[in-house]
């Protein structure tokens, strides 16, 4: 390996549209630990692209030069082990439009690289793929990882709820909540239809779920087994939760389009704080006075909209 010590350890891109910036900026955020710049970035950290609906490719990285040729010298070192393999130039940079690399002479590297390699190319079903690109002045070259939105086939669910999250937030929601999913227990008190939980389950992370009605309840048991998940679907009130848990979801029910007045929702929020160390809160208008009465300091913020329809997220402590 010839990544020098300052080099991130992965490359990734990822893309959203105008009304999701600001769900996308905080998703990356508590995933990465700082702001990202745009379209672009390194990092340390390693998150699978297809655990964000906004990455589309990670690259992990194996070599890295001031220039091609350095990477072109490196590149014979790589080890195929009698596998098919593929090169991928990565199109999103940092380069000034003026120094745009277009199309002929992406594949001219891509090219490049592959007669470095001692093995077989194959450009429809590699077993092996590797991605080239540009960052901070820097070449990097290491295996790809594209984003395969596996989440997608999760949008119909056999039971639906006119007012429930959006998969995209839904599982935006789960990686503010539980951005390293190891040895983490967390809970959807609230949990509606399931959306957030068939997110967290599809992510491999050790979630359950609770509501007061039993009618919805057993609507996320219906969605979460048509997925081919299992978790426990309990019903009752938040209060009644003794296990604490290392962090929760909580989409509050709205006065808009459920029975609740302020003082349950308050109370969803207090107890929310007594059961959960982290906690994202979900919610059609800001709400900073009440979850600061109920004792949360609110670290991270921010509003994914949808048309004319906004849902304002917290990320609580």
């Amino acid at each position: 390996m010839n990544r020098q010590e300052a080099d991130p350890a992965y490359i990734y891109t990822y893309a959203c549209s105008g009304d999701e910036q600001d769900l996308c900026g905080m998703e990356l955020r508590c995933l990465f630990g700082k702001n990202i710049p745009q379209g672009i970035f390194g990092s340390g950290i390693r998150v699978e692209p297809s655990r964000s609906p906004f990455i589309k490719e990670m690259i992990e990285v194996m070599y890295t030069g001031d220039s091609l040729p350095e990477i072109y010298d490196q590149t014979e070192q790589v080890e195929l082990n009698g596998k098919t393999f593929k090169v991928i130039f990565v199109k999103t940079n940092d380069l000034p439009p003026e120094q745009k690399i277009e199309y002929n002479e992406r594949r001219v590297i891509e090219r490049e690289i592959g007669l470095r390699i001692e093995g077989e190319a194959d450009v429809n079903r590699p077993e092996l793929v590797y991605g080239i690109v540009t960052l901070g002045g820097r070449w990097y070259f290491g295996t790809y990882h594209k984003n395969n939105a596996t989440w997608f086939r999760q949008i119909k669910k056999p039971r639906s709820y006119s007012i429930a999250l959006s998969t995209r937030v839904a599982r935006a929601a789960v990686n503010m909540a539980v951005p390293q999913p190891e040895g983490i227990r967390a809970i959807d008190p609230c949990c509606g239809i399931g959306t957030v939980m068939i997110e967290a389950l599809s992510m491999g992370i050790d979630i359950v779920g609770r509501d007061i009605n039993p009618f919805i309840a057993q609507g996320a048991r219906t969605n979460i087994d048509h997925f081919g998940f299992s978790a426990p679907v309990t019903l009752g009130d938040i209060a009644d939760i003794t296990e604490h848990y290392d962090a929760a979801i909580v989409d509050m029910p709205y006065n808009l389009y459920s029975s609740i007045t302020p003082e349950e929702q308050f109370d969803i929020l207090v107890n929310a704080r007594r059961i959960a160390d982290r906690v994202v809160i979900v919610a059609i208008e800001a709400m900073d006075e009440m979850i600061s009465r109920a004792g949360f300091e609110i670290i991270d913020r921010c509003v994914a909209r949808k048309g004319a329809f906004s849902r304002h997220l917290m990320l609580c402590v």
